[in-house]
C-alpha cells in the first residue's frame, strides 16, 4: 500500500510538471486557429500543389534531387494532414471533413497533372529516382513517425514555418507525382508502391501528430474512452501497415544477403584470380534466375550443378544457375584485359544497360529486376504483365514495338500463362496466316504445345503443319464443332527457342 501511494504520487507530480512547463506554456487557440486557417481548401493551396507536382515530376524523370528538393519545400500537403491529425486529437469532425477534403482532393489534382505531364513527355523511363519510391518498407513508416513528431512539436511550440516543411513534405509529393507515373505508363508495380508509400506516410503523420497533440493537452475536455479510442486507431493503423512494409523489408533484406552469398560462392569455387564480371539476379521468377560471367584461368564444365545446388542451400529457395565462363592467363593484368575486351565486344557500358532494362519494364509493365538482360548476346527477356482486353497479338505487338525502341537489342517478350489463343477464321477455305503467326509465336514464347480441335481432320492437320513451320509445337485434337486452338496440357516456362540462349 506504501509502495503503490509513493507511485501514485510521483505520477501526479510529474502531471503536474508537465501541466505546468509544458502544456502551460502552449497558446491552445493561437495554434488551432493557425490550423484552421491553413489546413483548408484556398486558390494559394491549388496553386502550390500545381507548382510543387510539376517540379517534382521533372526532378524524377530527369532525374534531380536538387529538383526534388525544390519540390518538398513547396509542397502544400502538410498542413491538411496536420488539421486531420489535430481534428482527432480533438474529436472536432469539421476540421476533419475539411482537413481530409483539402488533402483528398489535392492528391487527386497533383496525380492528375503527373499522369498529363508523362503523357506527353517524351522521356518515360524510370529513373533511379522513381524506382527508390516503389518499394516502401518499415523503415519509411519509422521516417514517417519521426517527422511527424518533429512537425507536430514544431507547430505547436511556434516553429512551424520551416521544420514542419521540412520534416513532412518531404515524404509526400514525390510519391503522388510516382502514383502519376504509374497511371500514365499503366505500371502496376510502381502505381502500388508508390500509393503504399504516400499511405503510409499520410496517415503515420496524421495519427502520430494526433497523438503529439494529446500529449500537449489537445483534447482535455475528452473522456478516458475517448483517449483508449484515439490510442486504439493509431495501434491498429500502424499494425495494418506494418504487415506489407514488414514484408517488402524482409525482401530487400533477403535480396541483399542472397546477393552477397551468390558472389562469395562463386569466389570460392574459382581459382584465386578470377573475376566476376557480370551477374544478374531476377528474384521474381520461381526458382530465382541468377546469370554470371566469370573470368577464369580454369574451366569447370559442372560449375552450373555444383553451384546451383550450394545455392538453393543456403538461400532456402531452388536457383536457376547458370554462368558464363571465359578463360583468361592467371595473372591479373589477363584477367583486366579480358574484362576490357568484353565490354568492348558488347559496346555497352552500365549506364546503357540500365536505360535498355528500365525501357523494357515500362513497355512490358514489369518492374525492372525481372528483366534479364543478356550483354554477351544484347538480348533482353521479359514476361508482360497481364493486361485486361489485351490478346496474343496485342502482346505480339508489344514485344515488336519493344524491339523498336530498343534497335541493337534483340527482345523477347513472353505473355503471360494464361492468355488465349487467337481463333482461326477460315475464308473460302483459307486460313488466315496472321492467326498462325500468331498462334506460333505465342507457343514459342511459353514453350508451351498447341492442340487443333474441331473443323475437318484436313483443316487441322493443315492448321497444326502451319503452327509448326512457324516455330510453334502443335498437333491435331478431336473432331466436332467450328475450328479453334487450346493449350496443350503440361508444365509451361519461359520460352527462348526464338532468341539466342544464356
Amino acid at each position: 500500500m506504501v509502495e503503490t501511494a509513493v507511485a501514485s504520487s510521483s505520477r501526479g507530480k510529474l502531471r503536474r510538471w508537465w501541466n505546468i512547463w509544458a502544456v502551460g506554456g502552449v497558446d491552445h487557440d493561437a495554434v488551432l486557429r493557425q490550423i484552421a486557417e491553413e489546413s483548408g481548401w484556398s486558390g494559394r493551396y491549388v496553386f502550390l500543389i500545381l507548382v510543387s507536382a510539376a517540379i517534382s515530376m521533372l526532378g524524377l524523370l530527369m532525374p534531380s534531387v536538387a529538383v526534388l528538393i525544390g519540390a518538398m519545400l513547396l509542397s502544400p500537403l502538410m498542413m491538411p494532414i496536420i488539421g486531420l491529425g489535430f481534428g482527432i486529437a480533438t474529436l472536432d469532425f469539421h476540421e476533419i471533413r475539411r482537413a481530409a477534403t483539402a488533402l483528398a482532393l489535392g492528391s487527386a489534382i497533383a496525380i492528375l497533372l503527373s499522369v498529363v505531364m508523362v503523357a506527353i513527355s517524351p522521356v518515360q523511363t524510370i529513373t533511379s529516382e522513381i524506382a527508390g519510391r516503389t518499394r516502401p518498407t518499415l523503415f519509411d513508416l519509422l521516417v514517417a513517425l519521426l517527422s511527424a513528431v518533429a512537425g507536430a512539436y514544431a507547430l505547436i511550440r511556434g516553429r512551424g514555418g520551416t521544420v514542419v516543411g521540412v520534416a513532412i513534405a518531404i515524404a509526400l509529393m514525390p510519391p503522388l507525382a510516382v502514383v502519376g507515373f504509374g497511371l500514365a505508363t499503366w505500371n502496376w508495380t510502381v502505381f502500388s508502391g508508390s500509393l503504399l508509400l504516400f499511405l503510409t506516410n499520410a496517415v503515420t503523420i496524421a495519427l502520430t501528430a494526433a497523438l503529439v497533440a494529446r500529449i500537449y493537452g489537445f483534447g482535455g475536455h475528452l473522456s478516458p474512452h475517448h483517449t483508449g479510442w484515439q490510442l486504439a486507431l493509431f495501434v491498429v493503423a500502424l499494425g495494418v501497415l506494418s504487415v506489407p512494409l514488414g514484408a517488402g523489408l524482409r525482401q530487400i533484406a533477403f535480396e541483399a544477403v542472397a546477393q552477397r552469398q551468390i558472389r562469395d560462392a562463386l569466389r570460392a569455387h574459382f581459382p584465386e584470380g578470377a573475376r566476376l564480371s557480370q551477374l544478374d539476379i531476377d528474384y521474381a521468377t520461381d526458382p530465382i534466375r541468377v546469370r554470371a560471367v566469370m573470368l577464369t584461368s580454369r574451366l569447370d564444365q559442372q560449375a552450373d550443378r555444383r553451384l546451383g545446388t550450394t545455392l538453393g542451400q543456403r538461400l532456402g529457395k531452388p536457383v536457376d544457375f547458370h554462368v558464363d565462363q571465359l578463360r583468361i592467363g592467371s595473372d591479373a593484368s589477363a584477367a583486366e584485359a579480358a574484362q576490357i575486351a568484353r565490354a568492348a565486344e558488347t559496346g555497352m557500358g552500365t549506364g546503357q544497360r540500365e536505360r535498355a532494362v528500365a525501357e523494357l519494364a515500362l513497355i512490358s509493365g514489369q518492374d525492372a529486376s525481372a528483366i534479364h538482360a543478356d550483354m554477351a548476346s544484347r538480348t533482353l527477356r521479359a514476361t508482360a504483365a497481364p493486361l485486361p482486353g489485351l490478346g496474343m497479338a496485342g502482346y505480339r505487338a508489344l514485344e515488336a514495338r519493344a524491339g523498336r525502341a530498343l534497335p541493337g537489342w534483340t527482345i523477347a517478350l513472353s505473355p503471360p500463362v494464361d492468355v488465349e489463343l487467337p481463333a482461326v477464321p477460315i475464308d473460302s477455305g483459307v486460313v488466315d496466316v496472321t492467326a498462325l503467326d500468331v498462334a506460333a509465336w505465342g507457343a514459342s514464347r511459353l514453350s508451351r504445345g498447341i492442340v487443333v480441335h474441331g473443323g475437318t481432320s484436313a483443316q487441322r492437320e493443315a492448321i497444326a503443319k502451319g503452327i509448326a513451320v512457324r516455330g510453334g509445337a502443335a498437333e491435331t485434337g478431336s473432331a466436332g464443332g467450328a475450328l479453334h486452338l487450346r493449350w496443350a496440357q503440361g508444365a509451361t516456362g519461359a520460352a527462348e527457342a526464338s532468341v539466342p540462349q544464356d
